[in-house]
C-alpha cells in the first residue's frame, strides 16, 4: 500500500495539476484522509486474514477430530488429511497399524485362551472320571483281591494327581495374568539348586529310561530370587522330559561366563519346525496339537519361565535341529544390578 501510494504521487507530481480538474480534487481528499484509509484498510485486512487462519486451523481441527474418532474404531481404509498436514497423517496412520496389530493380537490371545478352557475342562473330565470310576469299583466289590484293590487304588491315585495338576495349571493362568510379578533376591548356591532339582527328576526319568549328562561347575553363587529361578529350570526340565525319545539323555550344563552363568538344557526328540520355535515362548501355545494327557500342559511353562529370566536380566533363547532341543539361559551374577 505504502509503495502504490509513492507510485501513484510521483506519477502525479509530473503533472500541473489545477483546482477545477474534478480528478485533482479527488486525488487531494485521498491524500488528506490517506492516513485514516490506511488504517481502516489495515484493521479489514488483519480481520479478514485472521478469520482466514481461524477457518483454516478449525478445518485441521475438525479433521483431527473425525480421524481420532476414527482411531478409536480403527478398519483398513487409510486416515487422509489435508495436504499440509501430511506429517500429521502419517502419525495418524502409524497409530491406527499398531492399533490393528493390538486389536488382532488381543483377539489371538483371547481365542487362545478360550481354546485353552477347554481343552483343560476336556482333560479335568478324563481324570475325574476314571477316579470316580475306580473307587465306585472299589466301593460296590467288596470282595476284590488285595492286589486289584492295590492297583485299583494306584490307578485312582495317579489320575487325581493329575487333576491336581491340571488345577495348578489353572491358577498358574490366573496369577500370571492378574499380578505383577517381583523378586525377592537372595544369596543362592545355583550349583546346589540345580543338583536338587536333577535329583528330584530321577525317578521320573527312570520311568521313562531317559539318564542325565550333566556338567554343572560347583559352588556357584548368584544373587537371585531363588523359588522363581527354580520353577524356570523345573519348567525347562520337565518340557525336555515330555518330549525326549525313550532311552536318550537329557544334557544339563551351568558354567559362569561374562559376568553370569549359563545353563543348557537339551534333549534327543522330534525336531520343532521353525515356525512353532518362534512361537514356543509364547502364552498358551503348546507343541503338543493332540495335548495328550501325559504331555499336554497348558502352554505357560515355557512362556513364564521367559518373564522370570527376563525378569532378572537374563535371556533365554531355544534351537531345535537334528532331532534335538537345545534352551539356553544367561542369568546376571547379581539380579539387584538389574532389578
Amino acid at each position: 500500500m505504502i509503495g502504490g501510494y509513492l507510485l501513484v504521487w510521483y506519477i502525479c507530481s509530473r503533472y500541473i495539476w489545477y483546482e477545477t480538474n474534478r480528478l485533482y480534487n479527488i486525488l487531494k481528499a485521498i491524500q488528506t484522509l490517506f492516513p485514516l484509509i490506511f488504517f481502516i484498510i489495515i484493521i479489514i485486512g488483519s480481520i479478514l486474514l485472521t478469520r482466514r487462519m481461524l477457518l483454516k486451523s478449525l478445518r485441521h481441527m475438525d479433521e483431527v477430530i473425525e480421524a481420532a474418532k476414527k482411531l478409536s474404531h480403527p478398519d483398513e481404509r487409510p486416515i487422509k488429511l489435508s495436504q499440509d498436514m501430511i506429517d500429521v497423517q502419517n502419525e495418524l496412520n502409524l497409530a491406527r497399524e499398531q492399533g490393528l496389530r493390538n486389536i488382532l493380537a488381543a483377539k489371538e490371545a483371547e481365542q487362545r485362551k478360550n481354546d485353552l478352557i477347554v481343552y483343560l475342562a476336556h482333560d479335568l473330565k478324563t481324570p475325574l472320571t476314571s477316579v470316580i470310576g475306580y473307587l465306585t469299583l472299589l466301593r460296590d466289590e467288596p470282595q476284590i483281591s488285595s492286589d486289584l484293590r492295590t492297583k485299583y487304588t494306584g490307578i485312582a491315585l495317579d489320575k487325581a494327581e493329575r487333576l491336581e495338576d491340571l488345577l495348578n495349571e489353572f491358577f498358574d493362568i490366573t496369577r500370571f495374568n492378574l499380578t505383577t510379578l517381583t523378586l525377592e533376591p537372595e544369596r543362592t548356591n545355583l550349583s546346589r539348586m540345580l543338583e536338587q532339582i536333577t535329583y528330584e527328576f530321577n525317578p521320573i526319568l527312570a520311568e521313562k529310561e531317559l539318564k542325565w549328562n550333566m556338567e554343572i561347575t560347583s559352588d556357584v553363587e548368584v544373587l537371585c530370587d531363588s523359588d522363581k529361578l527354580e520353577r524356570v529350570f523345573d519348567n525347562l526340565i520337565r518340557n525336555a522330559v515330555n518330549y525326549s525319545y525313550a532311552g536318550t539323555e537329557i544334557t544339563l550344563s551351568m558354567k559362569p561366563v561374562d559376568d553370569g552363568v549359563r545353563i543348557v538344557v537339551g534333549n534327543n526328540g522330534k525336531t520343532i519346525p521353525p515356525d512353532k520355535l518362534n512361537r514356543i515362548f509364547e502364552q498358551f501355545f503348546r507343541l503338543d496339537s493332540a495335548r495328550s494327557t501325559s504331555t499336554g500342559g497348558s502352554g505357560l511353562g515355557l512362556a513364564i519361565s521367559k518373564e522370570l529370566v527376563e525378569l532378572h536380566g537374563g535371556q533365554i533363547q531355544a534351537v531345535s535341529e537334528d532331532e534335538s532341543i537345545i534352551f539356553t539361559v544367561w542369568i546376571p551374577m547379581d539380579c539387584h544390578k538389574i532389578v
